[in-house]
């Protein structure tokens, strides 16, 4: 392990009152493991867009770092520029910059097409006040016309200004790797973080990956598969893989653990209980 690991927790804006009550006590739990700073994800528009603002400023009320996402399909220049203001005045020095999804029923995509334009309008905007962060994909994104291309594309955000990257997740640490590696190849020398997702429901998380392109290796499908109902067992072994999938990552160099919480403690922290002490 490094002389120092940074860890972050991604949060989604709760939709109620009891979820943003029950989002307070979950960030409480996470904020004793001593994070390096907190995320929100993002909606384009609307409603959406206003509660991951105030997410944000509630985190940020409480002395912790946070950096919102922000998702630039279906954006424009203004919008854009308006949060960015309005971040920086809050005091705000952390940035997810992605290209995000289309929305339903709108047919623009707005004043930006990938997520390298958006890092150079915030750069353009902003200079160096933001730490920049953009996505990346050990398993290649699911639009990518190939491997090569994906890369190119991660490439193309470091020289817009990206500070570093997070990735998908993913459970093969070896896809991680290849993509670190890979990278270099291509001057991409930012520290590329690892997204880790706790293993807490078996059927949400195979939504989740065939949706995404995240793949689970067949050999834990199976084993998650044959728990069938049993949480107890399905959360103790996703514990040990995940942990375990951690300590390799950590031992051949990740820069930190980025981990996708889904608005909930118990399974992130039983991943990092199970992995001992990180060096902080």
């Amino acid at each position: 392990m490094t002389t120092d690991t940074p860890l972050s927790f991604e949060f989604f804006p709760p939709n109620s009152a009891e979820g943003t009550g029950k989002l307070r006590e979950v960030r409480a739990r996470l904020a004793a493991r001593r994070p390096d700073w907190f995320s929100v994800t993002y909606g384009a528009g609307g409603a959406t867009r206003d509660k991951t603002l105030a997410t944000v400023l509630e985190i940020a009320g409480e002395g912790h770092a946070v950096a919102p996402h922000l998702s630039c399909i279906g954006a424009t220049r203004e919008s854009v520029r308006e949060l960015l203001a309005t971040y920086r005045a809050r005091g705000i020095r952390r940035l997810v910059a992605l290209r995000g999804d289309l929305p339903s029923g709108m047919r623009e995509a707005g004043d930006f097409r990938y997520a390298s334009e958006l890092v150079a309008f915030v750069r353009a905007e902003t200079g160096d006040w933001f730490h920049v962060d953009v996505a990346a994909y050990p398993e290649v994104h699911p639009q990518a016309r190939s491997p090569r291309d994906d890369l190119q594309a991660l490439a193309a955000k470091v020289r817009a200004g990206a500070d570093s990257a997070i990735t998908q997740y993913f459970f093969n640490a070896d896809a991680y790797l290849r993509l670190r590696d890979d990278a270099r190849t291509l001057g991409v020398e930012v520290p590329i973080v690892p997204g880790i997702m706790p293993i807490g429901n078996f059927s949400q998380l195979a939504r989740f990956s065939d949706a995404s392109g995240a793949e689970i290796p067949r050999w834990i499908r199976l084993r998650l598969a044959a728990f069938g109902d049993d949480l107890e067992s399905i959360r103790a072994f996703g514990a040990e893989v995940v942990s375990a999938m951690c300590e390799r990552l950590l031992a051949e160099g990740a820069p930190g653990l980025h981990f996708y919480t889904l608005n909930q403690s118990a399974h992130a922290l039983r991943v990092l209980d199970a992995i001992g002490p990180l060096p902080r």
